[in-house]
């Protein structure tokens, strides 16, 4: 399991269990370290780990104000504990994150990767839904980039010429 991917699984089980126990901050550190020997024992390097529980807790009214507004059918205690923090995750590293180091796209197929794999029959697609919705709001970032449509090659032209 690469690096990346085994940190933010982490970061998920830690605030899983963070949020089941009444959203304690001052025992994120003790639920953290715990994990990082449970789960990550070939992690290399923890310090990814550490920067998303930090950034998402720091953000964590803004993101939760987001998933209220995004999924408004589904009040936020309502979200399954794994869908609700995979969310968390997902969104910061979409709106809070280092877009260079994780682009959107990333962001958001790692966390249904994730939803596929702790959640239950429907969390990928919810997931993808709410994480699809906002990156389409922030008007798709790197979408562009590299990327092709449909199997074809996508070409943006600056000649005005096109235009007419």
């Amino acid at each position: 399991m690469a690096n990346r991917h085994l940190s933010r699984s982490i970061t998920m089980q830690t605030l899983y269990e963070w949020d089941f126990n009444n959203r304690d901050d001052s025992k994120i550190d003790e639920i953290l370290k715990r994990n990082i020997q449970e789960f990550g024992p070939g992690l290399e390097d923890d310090e990814f780990v550490r920067d998303l529980i930090r950034g998402i807790l720091k953000n964590r009214e803004k993101i939760d104000a987001i998933i209220i507004k995004t999924a408004p059918e589904w009040p936020l205690e309502q979200i399954n504990l794994v869908d609700r923090n995979i969310l968390r995750l997902g969104i910061y590293e979409l709106l809070f994150g280092n877009r260079d180091g994780v682009p959107p796209k990333v962001a958001i197929n790692e966390a249904i990767e994730l939803a596929k794999s702790f959640g239950g029959e429907t969390s990928g697609k919810f997931v993808n839904g709410v994480l699809g919705t906002i990156y389409r709001a922030i008007g798709e970032p790197g979408k562009e980039e590299g990327g092709t449509r449909r199997g074809k090659k996508v070409e943006k032209s600056n000649d005005a010429s096109t235009n007419n």
